[in-house]
């Protein structure tokens, strides 16, 4: 019994012993790389792992780069791996970009890579367009009506702008503010609807692509919506405005005719008063005039008898003011 123990712990022992040494030295990953005959040695895969990097990618990578004709660094594919790029997404690019006959070196899909977008992808766009569909872009012609255009931008990646380039972002703004100038110089917004085309080649003859990551092949107005008369209305908001401010102004002449009249009136009263203490005054200056000798007695009936007749002279030209008074 000891000795079946013994030979059980031994073929336990070797089993542990070949799965280690399977799991560090990836014989079935070399045999495949040596048959799809890609040169890697079991040394290399052993180091690779203790690089901290999975030697599975990497010969996976060699393997399909090898198979598509293309010539890959084990080391450089390391040193994208380890500079947290994607190596897959890196070797599907350079072999798309190989069968499209597509300039991409190794080091441009790289950088691509590392700048935070997706190669692949872009090699895809740059075989196969892209069409982006514009938001609705509004515009008032020079006859004041309001037209709301929506346009289709068809665009393939440009590989050597990838890398700081303008995102879609860019492109969309761009192509709106195209179509908002060029809606806006025409004459009226009927030029625009029997012609929209007109308006894509205003858009494409500006260069809208410069600086960006894409490169614009056609702008397509899709549809074009009539929108409010914008100037009826900026005439209407004008009148309404001008009328508030004629009413304003009136409104403070008036005031000031009012205040005007106030104020004439306080200056009459003012004046009456003046008037009234003055004719008091005329009775003691004749007393004193008396009392100084400078004032006879036929004098004062002289003066009496001018009022009189002053009075009679009044009342004979205003007889109806007479009769009121009465």
């Amino acid at each position: 019994m000891e000795g079946i123990g013994t030979i059980i712990l031994i073929f336990a022992a070797v089993g542990v012993g070949i799965y280690i040494l399977f799991f560090f030295i990836p014989v079935a990953l070399w045999f495949s790389a040596l048959l799809s005959g890609v040169r890697i040695s079991l040394i290399q895969l052993v180091f690779m792992r203790w690089r901290k990097v999975p030697p599975n990618v990497i010969v996976r990578a060699l393997i399909e780069g090898t198979k598509a004709g293309l010539t890959l660094n084990r080391n450089e594919l390391e040193a994208h791996y380890l500079a947290g790029g994607h190596v897959s997404q890196v070797t599907h690019a350079l072999v798309s970009a190989s069968k499209a006959n597509i300039d991409l070196p190794f080091q441009m899909a790289t950088a691509i890579d590392l700048a935070g977008r997706d190669v692949y992808e872009a090699v895809q766009m740059s075989v196969i367009p892209k069409v982006i569909n514009t938001p609705p872009v509004t515009a008032v012609a020079k006859d004041g009506i309001q037209l709301i255009a929506k346009a289709r931008v068809t665009v393939r990646a440009n590989i050597r702008q990838l890398v700081g380039g303008a995102g879609e972002e860019t492109v969309l703004a761009r192509v709106g503010e195209g179509i908002v100038s060029s809606i806006g110089s025409s004459e009226t917004h009927k030029s625009v609807l029997e012609n929209p085309d007109n308006i894509s080649r205003v858009v494409l003859e500006k260069g809208l692509d410069a600086g960006t990551a894409f490169e614009i092949l056609s702008i397509d107005i899709a549809d074009i919506d009539i929108g409010k008369n914008i100037g009826a209305v900026l005439q209407t908001d004008q009148a309404e405005a001008d009328l508030k401010i004629a009413q304003a102004k009136a409104e403070e002449r008036r005031a000031m005719a009012v205040a005007s009249e106030q104020e004439n009136k306080a200056l009459a009263q003012e004046m009456r008063a003046k008037v009234i203490e003055a004719e008091a005054e005329v009775p003691r200056a004749m007393a004193e005039a008396f009392r100084n000798g400078q004032l006879g007695i036929m004098d004062y009936y002289r003066m009496k008898n001018i009022e009189a007749d002053t009075s009679m002279r009044e009342n004979i030209a205003n007889p109806k003011d007479k009769g009121k008074k009465k």
